[in-house]
């Protein structure tokens, strides 16, 4: 398997981490995270936990913005090697994200989520040359 396509088990699990990173916020805030009715329990919270569920919302719409991305390249012939440095750098971007989302550092969120959107473009764009 080629590096884009590695980046894109990282940044399809990366959803999946931070649902636990929302469960531990909810266990903390709640004394036990309710596995009947999660979403409602969530909702409730405030703080590093309400924005860890956002990061983990926004995870989830990127990784299907990246997956179309990363297929769309392969499919058009763009060799793994030119692809790799932008997908490499997307998952840098997609890893720094919730991390600046939880801590509440807004602008290098911003930052974070740019560079991220930078990548994408430089792929298709790339992809799109051939």
């Amino acid at each position: 398997m080629n590096t884009p396509f590695w980046c894109l088990v990282v940044v399809i699990f990366l959803p999946f981490t931070l649902a636990f990173v929302g469960g531990y916020f909810r266990g903390k805030a709640f004394g036990q995270a309710d596995n009947k009715n999660p979403r409602a329990q969530a909702a409730q919270l405030e703080g590093p936990g309400a924005r860890a569920y956002a990061a983990q919302e926004n995870a989830w719409e990127a990784a299907i913005v990246f997956t179309a991305t990363v297929l769309m390249t392969h499919a058009a012939g763009l060799p793994p090697e030119v692809a790799a440095p932008w997908t490499i750098a997307f998952v840098v971007f997609r890893l720094l994200h919730p991390i600046f989302y939880i801590l509440d550092i807004d602008l290098a969120r911003s930052g974070s989520f740019l560079g991220g959107l930078v990548c994408l473009i430089t792929l298709i764009v790339k992809a799109g040359s051939l």
